[in-house]
C-alpha cells in the first residue's frame, strides 16, 4: 500500500458529495434500464416458447428471425402485442430479435444479458445479420461480441456490416441488386401547420441532378420573390414547381442565359473545317432550344385547367368540414391521409382541381342491410363513426380503401336480419381481421365508434375516439350484457353511466 492511500483523505464537500451521489445514481439508472429491456426481451422469447407449435393445420406458423430460431404461432403474436400496449408488427420486431439474439448470436446475447451493452444495439445488428444462414453468423457473432461493449453504437453497426458483407458477400451483391427496386417516394402526414415531408429513395446520381436542379429553381424564385425567403425556404416551393413541368420549363427558359459567347468562341475554333449556316437564330432564345418550343409552351400555358387535370389524371379526397368552418373560412379541415389543416389551406391542397362534393352522412340513422356485403353508404358510414382500424393499439393511418370491412358478431346466414350495419361492423387491416378471425379473439361494436375487443387469455380492450384503454373482465361482461339489453356503458374513474 502506497503511503498516499495510508493517509486518511478529507471529507468531499457537500456539493462535490451529491455531485457523486448523482452520478452514482445515473450508473445505476442505465444499467436498470438495459436490465429491464433484457427481460422484455426474455418474456417475448417465452411467449414464442409457449406458442411454437400450432393447434390445428388451420393455424400458421411463423418464423419471425433468421435461420436457425424456432417458429411461432402467427396469431398468438398480437395477444402478447396487446399485453405490451404495442402495435403487433412492435411486439413481432421484438420477439424476431431476442431469438435471433440467442439461437444465432450467443456471445453477444450474453453481453446483453450482462447489462454491459445498449440492447437495442444488439437488436439493430441481429436485424442486419438476418439474411445469414446460421452458419455465416457467427462470424458477425464473434465480432460484435467484442466491440459492442466499449465502442460507440456506430462503431459496432459498422463492424457488424463489414462482416456481413465477408461472410455472403454473392448474397451482399444480391441485395444490392434488389434494392434497385425498393426505391420509393412517399408523403408524410399533414403537421400541425399544414405541411408534409416528402421523403425519396433514389440513387446517388438523381439525388445530385434533384439537388442541383432545385437549386437553379431557387435561385431564380429568389430574384423574383424578393429577399424575404430564405435559401432553404425557396427550395421547398422549388419542389413544388416541378409538380408544374409546363410551367418550370417557361421559368427556366424565361432565366437561361442566352449569351452564345461559349457557343461562338467553339464555333470558331471549327471555321476552317465548316460553314455556319445558322445565322438566322432569333434574338433572345436559348441555341439548344429546337424551333417548336416556343410554340409549344405557349401552347401548354394557355391551356385551360381542366384540360390538364385530365392529362395528371383522377384522385379522390376526402375532407370533412363542418357547417361553420364552411360559413365562415375559419377553423380546421381534417384530410383522410394528411391530417388537420387550416381550412385556408384548402386551395393550395385542392389546387386547380374539379371537385365533386360528396353529401354529410348524418349518423344518427340506423342504416342495416340483410347482405353480408357492406354496401358504400354502410361502409362510409362506419369509416366515419370509427375513424379507422379499430384494432387495440394500432396507428389510425390506414385509409377506407386499405381495410376489410369485418362483422364484429359472425354473420349468420340463417340468423336475423339487418346484420350489416354501423352497430355490427368495424375497419380492420387485412392482417388484423385474419388475426381476429383464426386468433381466438372476439370484439363487438359497443357503441357508435366503440369496439370491446377480448383475448384468448383473459385481455380486455376498448378502443373509442380515445385510443385504446385496457379494461377489466368484469367491465368488459357489464359492457357486454348491457349492449345486449341495447343500453351504451360507459365507465369513468369515479362512477359509470348507461344510455338507453
Amino acid at each position: 500500500m502506497s503511503i498516499a492511500h495510508s493517509l486518511p483523505q478529507p471529507p468531499l464537500p457537500a456539493d462535490e458529495a451529491s455531485a457523486t451521489h448523482v452520478l452514482g445514481l445515473a450508473t445505476h439508472a442505465l444499467r436498470a434500464r438495459r436490465l429491464a429491456e433484457v427481460e422484455e426481451l426474455r418474456l417475448g422469447i417465452q411467449w414464442a416458447v409457449l406458442h411454437g407449435h400450432p393447434r390445428d393445420d388451420r393455424d400458421p406458423m411463423a418464423t419471425p428471425g433468421g435461420d436457425g430460431t424456432p417458429s411461432v404461432r402467427e396469431h398468438a403474436i398480437p395477444e402478447l402485442a396487446m399485453a405490451r400496449e404495442t402495435h403487433p408488427a412492435t411486439t413481432r420486431a421484438l420477439i424476431a430479435d431476442g431469438l435471433d439474439l440467442v439461437h444465432r448470436l450467443p456471445s453477444t446475447w450474453a453481453v446483453v444479458e450482462a447489462g454491459d451493452c445498449e440492447p437495442w444495439v444488439a437488436r439493430k445488428v441481429a436485424v442486419i445479420a438476418r439474411a445469414l444462414l446460421a452458419d455465416q453468423v457467427v462470424r458477425v457473432d464473434r465480432a460484435v461480441a467484442k466491440a459492442i461493449a466499449g465502442h460507440a453504437p456506430s462503431t459496432v453497426l459498422e463492424v457488424a456490416r463489414a462482416k456481413v458483407i465477408e461472410a455472403d458477400p454473392e448474397t451482399h451483391r444480391a441485395e444490392q441488386e434488389r434494392s434497385r427496386h425498393q426505391r420509393y417516394v412517399s408523403l408524410s402526414r399533414s403537421d400541425e401547420l399544414g405541411y408534409r415531408h416528402l421523403i425519396a429513395r433514389v440513387t446517388a446520381g438523381d439525388a445530385a441532378w434533384l439537388d442541383a436542379m432545385l437549386d437553379r429553381i431557387a435561385d431564380i424564385l429568389a430574384t423574383t420573390m424578393g429577399a424575404d425567403h430564405n435559401h432553404d425556404e425557396l427550395r421547398s416551393i422549388a419542389m413544388g414547381w416541378l409538380a408544374r413541368p409546363a410551367d418550370l420549363l417557361k421559368l427556366l427558359l424565361d432565366h437561361t442565359d442566352t449569351d452564345h459567347t461559349d457557343a461562338e468562341h467553339t464555333d470558331a475554333e471549327h471555321n476552317d473545317q465548316t460553314e455556319h449556316t445558322d445565322t438566322d437564330e432569333p434574338e433572345g432564345r436559348p441555341a439548344w432550344a429546337p424551333d417548336h418550343l416556343a410554340d409549344t409552351i405557349d401552347k401548354l400555358a394557355t391551356m385551360p385547367a381542366r384540360r390538364l387535370a385530365k392529362m395528371r389524371g383522377r384522385g379522390r379526397l376526402f375532407v370533412h368540414l363542418t357547417d361553420d368552418a364552411l360559413r365562415t373560412g375559419t377553423g380546421v379541415a381534417r384530410i383522410e391521409g394528411l391530417g388537420p389543416i387550416d381550412v385556408r389551406q384548402l386551395a393550395e391542397v385542392l389546387g386547380h382541381a374539379d371537385i365533386t362534393v360528396t353529401p354529410v352522412l348524418d349518423l344518427r340513422m340506423r342504416r342495416r342491410v340483410d347482405a353480408y356485403e357492406h354496401p358504400a353508404v354502410i361502409k362510409d358510414h362506419v369509416w366515419t363513426q370509427t375513424g379507422g382500424d379499430c384494432f387495440p393499439y394500432t396507428p389510425r393511418t390506414a385509409t377506407r380503401d386499405s381495410v376489410d370491412y369485418d362483422h364484429a358478431v359472425p354473420y349468420d346466414d340463417t340468423g336475423p336480419p339487418g346484420q350489416t350495419g354501423p352497430h355490427n361492423s368495424g375497419p380492420l387491416r387485412r392482417r388484423h381481421h385474419r388475426t381476429k378471425t383464426h386468433g381466438g379473439l372476439t370484439t363487438r361494436v359497443v357503441g357508435p365508434g366503440r369496439h370491446l375487443w377480448q383475448t384468448p387469455h383473459g385481455q380486455a380492450f376498448l378502443v373509442d375516439h380515445t385510443g385504446t384503454t385496457r379494461l377489466t373482465q368484469q367491465e368488459a361482461h357489464a359492457m357486454t350484457d348491457a349492449i345486449d339489453d341495447g343500453v351504451e356503458l360507459y365507465f369513468t374513474t369515479a362512477v359509470s353511466y348507461a344510455w338507453a
